[in-house]
């Protein structure tokens, strides 16, 4: 790893996110006048061209930000739901599921990426969508760099492409081979190039024609081939053939929403933001309130053993909760979840040793139940092989994947700040739609076929997402946005950040390159949902001494290797006129700017 980086700062803006181009991107469209939000948008779906096996177009988005306007940090939820033929009786009774597949077409939801952006930019940026979408389309159409994880991908997956899913053998292997320098998506950028047609034919204002193009997507043409493509049986993880369960009238019943943000005071004066219990983003909020009373500390910059340790027992009994008691499917106690009196009561099960237990709580004395699959501890992939690191995607040459995610935050001088994480769409979810060139993705391997539950598969309702972006709030002032890709590691590499910077006083670089950790004590939520009870993953930075020490306490250590886990983005404000950014330096992809 190359030198000391420290943190970068400007008086006009900030932007950081999982890929040079998207943070270069943002910058641009700062550049020209545009806002956080014309930023964040524009950076959003270059994303999804050059990181196309983290994100795509018929993937997810979630957001938490603040406008120039109104500190109050508000949520977009553009995670799409599951279609209304996506039953238990169907998936379970008829087909003989005990899990929702990770790949094919049995599980995609509404794609809620295209409507989240659009409905953002609409109501609070400035820009055209021809302007926004413009970077995005010329990569797609002229060609982009792809970094070293794209084509390990197609390669590992390039048999089941060719034997199943010829579609995407179509798109990602043209002349049969895999590629290795730049790439081009001609057909993605047609359908790009018809949806800014359809906005253009409106006529009228900005926001007429915006919609236009949410209707184009939604309740026409996009709609329909996503349809008529999901007609066709496909090879999924199961072994077999499914048709999908995604129609025309799905599409046209859903749209992308705003709701105020889970906002919970955790200490020295600070609030965390959070989307809630459709999400894991209650997690970071529920383990600080547990480590308030704790005595943690900071060495140099990395955290002592007893701070790792403090951490991972809270972060389990918060993951513990999300099993039991997150969802849209069920009413969820959040405000009890979340509270000071909760966590007192819950932080005498914290010990000097390690808990192997599954242990969640009993929010107003109701009584928690949890999956009888989840129950059930084994691997974290479920079949013996380890995904701890990057959080990069790993897939089988089955087609079995366990994806990932991006993510891009931005501040501007007037005050706008976003902290978005899209996901989903990922290459090697599901079979491209030859008329559309981008695949569907797969959230709902995240529902469990037990029903009753707050995660349980139900027709209309948002699967419990892993995706999970953040601000933070100093004395009512929006100081930070951040996040990271990662799935059920992302609230873990967060609160690693969050305590080196707010604990062990470095800033955002610093912090983001800080030793970390996460722990596998409870059921992931991709298939095949398994879990490693005791399990940690670390990175060797933290010192050999403290390693020895986990290890007494009965912690089970993975060494990730000393720069492995996490690609934090972050950026803020509140050090006078400057904002601040910082990046992930561990993928050597991820970038962070100011000016």
């Amino acid at each position: 790893m190359s030198p000391i980086k420290h943190e970068q700062r400007g008086a006009n803006g900030a932007a950081s996110s999982t890929h040079y181009l998207g943070t270069a991107t943002a910058m641009a469209v700062l550049a020209r006048g545009g806002n956080a939000f014309d930023a964040a948008v524009a950076a959003g779906f270059v994303l999804q061209v050059v990181e196309p096996h983290l994100c795509g177009p018929g993937g997810d988005l979630p957001a938490v930000f603040v406008t120039a306007g109104d500190t109050t940090p508000r949520v977009l939820c553009a995670q799409g739901v599951a279609p209304a033929a996506a039953t238990t009786a169907h998936l379970r009774d008829e087909l003989g599921l005990t899990i929702v597949p990770g790949t094919g077409l049995l599980a995609p939801c509404v794609p809620g990426s295209w409507d989240g952006w659009l409905l953002l930019l609409r109501d609070h940026g400035t820009m055209s969508l021809a302007d926004v979408l413009e970077p995005a389309l010329g990569y797609a159409a002229s060609g982009f760099p792809l970094v070293p994880r794209i084509p390990t991908t197609i390669a590992t997956i390039a048999n089941h492409f060719r034997e199943f899913w010829p579609t995407s053998a179509a798109t990602w292997m043209p002349g049969g081979q895999v590629p290795t320098s730049v790439h081009r998506l001609p057909a993605l950028a047609a359908t790009w190039q018809r949806l800014l047609d359809a906005a253009a034919a409106a006529g009228g204002n900005r926001e007429r024609q915006i919609d236009a193009a949410r209707d184009a997507w939604y309740r026409g043409f996009v709609a329909e081939e996503i349809e008529a493509f999901s007609r066709t049986p496909v090879r999924d993880e199961t072994g077999r053939d499914h048709a999908g369960l995604l129609t025309a009238d799905d599409l046209a019943r859903w749209s992308a929403t705003y709701e105020d943000a889970l906002t919970v005071e955790v200490g020295g004066g600070w609030t965390v933001a959070k989307a809630g219990p459709w999400s894991q983003g209650p997690v970071l909020p529920q383990t600080l309130q547990l480590l308030r009373d704790s005595e943690l500390r900071y060495v140099d910059g990395v955290a002592s053993a007893e701070t790792v340790h403090q951490a991972v027992e809270a972060i389990k009994l918060a993951f513990a909760d999300r099993e039991a008691w997150y969802g849209d499917s069920a009413p969820v106690p959040l405000q009890t979840l979340v509270s000071a009196e909760y966590a007192a009561a819950r932080r005498v099960l914290i010990d000097d040793k390690a808990s192997l237990e599954l242990r969640p709580g009993s929010p107003d004395g109701r009584e928690p139940r949890l999956a009888g699959y989840a129950a059930q501890p084994g691997g974290e992939s479920g079949d013996g092989t380890s995904w701890a690191g990057l959080g990069e995607p790993t897939v089988s040459r089955e087609g079995v994947m366990r994806g990932d995610t991006v993510h891009v935050d931005v501040v501007d001088a007037a005050g706008n700040m976003i902290s978005a994480t899209p996901s989903g769409g990922w290459l090697q979810s599901s079979p491209t739609i030859p008329a559309l060139g981008f695949c569907l993705g797969t959230r709902a391997q995240m529902f469990w076929l037990e029903d009753g539950l707050p995660s349980s598969l139900v027709p209309g309702k948002r699967p419990r997402t892993t995706l999970s972006p953040s601000l933070g709030l100093r004395d009512g002032e929006p100081r930070l946005a951040f996040g990271t890709p990662g799935g059920d590691q992302q609230e873990q590499w967060q609160l690693c950040f969050w305590l080196a910077h707010t604990v062990g006083g470095l800033d955002l670089q610093a912090a983001i390159d800080s030793p970390a950790w996460h722990t596998t004590s409870f059921p992931s939520s991709f298939a095949p949902r398994g879990w490693q009870p005791g399990g940690i993953s670390v990175e060797s930075r933290l010192g050999e001494a403290t390693l020895e020490e986990l290890r007494r306490r009965g912690h089970v250590i993975t060494d990730a290797g000393e720069w492995a886990l996490g690609r934090m983005c972050a950026v803020g404000r509140g050090d006078g006129p400057l904002m601040r950014a910082g990046g992930d330096r561990r993928s050597g992809v991820g970038a962070a700017a100011a000016f």
